[in-house]
């Protein structure tokens, strides 16, 4: 191999150089494959540079494509082949995730945090592709019939006022504090420091961010594999999941709005097994979104009903992947972000449940 025209990087623009220093960011032209951690030099060097090592993949999700009964209507890149060339492709340049085809149509993902690969499917969605994408599961270890879970070192700090909300919402994700005191040259202001599973941690920015009112500051950083912490505390509670396809009705989310808390509104698209809400109680309850007023030629003595709704609850992707379930799948488009039951027929649903759990 060897490098025939060598270019530096100036603003938006790239100029033709016959040499380059520390710190210059160039492209190369020559080079037939080149791959992260490559040492190009001199053909008298033998020893190549050190690569940098990186943490583990901790995290895994599931990409695959979609069959929801809306799929095909927003994306252009639709089929398992599509999905699997574009994550293959992004293998090669992102060493901090590994791809495994897990069956012809879906693949498994690995990275470092839900962030990284929210930040993946983001970059697919806005090349036009359509896809399914399971929650986070968390890569555990077994050594020595020992169940072993990844451990992130997690340094927080926020204002005295929101210190107890913040321990108590980690406490339920199996967080221990290590240490703790005032930040130094801050008045009113508590630095945690603590070790929490990476599985207590999905899901949890969002959360912080709204307990702490924009205000906290959160760094995460892999630790090392210790001995599983146990099953971590309800920090969810049960869906409100459709039962009729076609658009949704004010007359019928007006009914709803005591059940929880909606995350549609009127005029939106659903289909059996959308997730349209979260239910007030810890179970999942089926409820019809698309029921229409009935109409009739008697008029009563008072006046047509005034629908007055609560604004929904929007979700952006990094939320929906640190809100959904085990049995539960994202709906990713180029247009919308939906959440759904993995099982969309409510009998097969039941029949699933009753199965013992991993």
């Amino acid at each position: 191999m060897k490098v025939v025209k060598l270019m530096k990087k100036k603003g938006m623009r790239a100029d033709p150089v016959d040499s380059a220093g520390a710190g210059d960011i160039v492209s190369m032209a020559g080079l037939s494959s080149p791959t992260i951690g490559h040492t190009v030099a001199n053909a008298e060097v033998t020893t190549a540079l050190p690569t940098v090592v990186l943490d583990p993949p901790t995290i895994s999700m599931t990409f695959g494509v979609n069959d929801s009964p809306l799929a095909g209507s927003d994306g252009i890149h639709l089929t398992g082949g599509k999905i699997g060339d574009r994550l293959l492709a992004e293998s090669e340049t992102n060493l901090a995730i590994n791809v495994l085809p897990s069956t012809s149509e879906s693949f498994e993902v690995q990275g470092r945090g839900e962030l990284q690969l929210g930040i993946l499917i983001e970059n697919m969605r806005r090349e036009g592709f359509e896809l399914s994408v399971s929650p986070p599961k968390v890569m555990y270890k077994v050594e020595k019939g020992t169940k072993l879970e990844p451990i992130e070192e997690v340094t927080i700090e926020v204002d005295d006022e929101h210190v107890g909300l913040v321990m108590e919402a980690l406490s339920h994700r199996r967080g221990e504090v290590t240490d703790m005191g005032p930040v130094p040259g801050s008045m009113g202001r508590t630095r945690m420091c603590l070790t929490c599973p990476s599985r207590g941690l999905v899901g949890y920015r969002s959360v912080f961010s709204s307990d702490t009112r924009g205000s906290g500051f959160m760094h995460r950083a892999f630790l090392t594999y210790e001995k599983y912490r146990g099953p971590l505390g309800n920090v969810r509670k049960g869906v409100l999941v459709s039962m009729g396809r076609g658009l949704i009705t004010a007359h019928a989310l007006m009914g709803l709005e005591a059940r929880g808390v909606l995350f549609v509104a009127p005029a939106m698209e659903t289909y059996d097994g959308m997730i349209i809400g979260e239910h007030s109680r810890d179970t999942d309850l089926d409820v019809n979104p698309v029921k229409a007023k009935e109409l009739n030629n008697i008029r009563c003595a008072s006046k047509d009903e005034n629908v007055k709704l609560t604004p929904p609850r929007l979700m952006s992707l990094e939320e929906a992947i640190g809100y959904v379930a085990s049995d539960e799948l994202i709906e990713v488009t180029p247009k919308a972000i939906r959440l759904r039951k993995r099982y969309l027929e409510v009998n097969k649903r039941k029949s699933m449940s009753k199965r013992p759990k991993d």
